[in-house]
């Protein structure tokens, strides 16, 4: 079995490594002129992702260690965990007030899942077993409300005369916009899709890896990444339902969208 320490070892090398690739990254969107719609260029906030990864993951290394020790300690970490991804979700779909209402359709999917898991005992309430995996149902759910709900809120911006054409035979507003972004919102099923489809074939995701490293058997990590991958096939489902209706309702919503 090959060890964790001698796929990826810490060392000097592998910081060059990293400083190549993440300033190869932040020039060829430079270069490419990669940006948003309004303009902002991506390679400041490539270089900026990277950096804050950096000092992040160094001080949740720090951290963990401590945090598992006790439950309080525990839930209040993964608390900072659901609150940073609603703050993140929310600011990347509007720069408006609403941005809060993202912590309904990412806790509507992750909680009951979480909630599951635990009363049947598939995982401790323990840091060490707890943290990762609500980490990455969390992560899945940050994901899949940001995607839809941007979506959702550019097509209604772009067929805004559909919605007004959809009022005018009668339609609810809501049904009005749910007829338009549903399909848009829709594709931010696409990724986990994709993942799931193809998982073993194209790419070996991190849990299976993870796993293997840790001295499990390939039958174990397989089951365990099978678990992961249909629970975030749960979570993001649900995540995106929510953020569609609280689009359709106008509770999330950007200020021109709406005008």
């Amino acid at each position: 079995m090959l060890a964790a320490a001698a796929l990826l070892p810490v060392n000097a090398t592998l910081g060059v490594v990293l400083a190549v690739l993440l300033a190869a990254a932040v020039t060829v969107a430079a270069v490419a002129r990669l940006a948003d719609l309004r303009g902002r260029g991506y390679a400041r906030a490539i270089a900026l992702a990277g950096l804050r990864a950096a000092v992040q993951l160094s001080a949740v290394a720090a951290l963990i260690g401590w945090v598992v020790r006790a439950v309080p300690l525990l839930l209040a970490f993964l608390a900072l965990m659901f609150s940073v991804a609603v703050r993140t979700a929310g600011r990347r779909i509007t720069d408006n007030r609403t941005w809060w209402w993202v912590a309904v359709p990412i806790g509507a999917g992750v909680l009951p899942v979480v909630l599951v898991l635990l009363l049947t005992g598939l995982v401790p309430l323990k840091g060490v077993a707890l943290i990762p995996v609500t980490g990455i149902l969390i992560g899945g759910g940050l994901t899949a409300t940001v995607l839809a709900g941007r979506r959702a809120l550019d097509e209604l911006h772009t067929r805004h005369g559909e919605v007004e054409a959809g009022l005018a035979l009668g339609l609810l507003e809501r049904d009005a916009r749910l007829e338009i972004a549903r399909p848009a919102a829709s594709d931010a099923l696409l990724p986990g899709l994709d993942q799931t489809r193809t998982v073993g074939l194209v790419t070996l995701p991190g849990a299976f890896v993870g796993m293997l490293l840790g001295g499990a058997s390939p039958l174990l990590a397989g089951v365990v990444q099978l678990f992961v991958l249909v629970a975030l096939l749960a979570v993001q489902a649900v995540a995106v339902a929510v953020v569609l209706e609280l689009v359709a309702r106008g509770l999330l919503y950007r200020s021109r969208t709406l005008g």
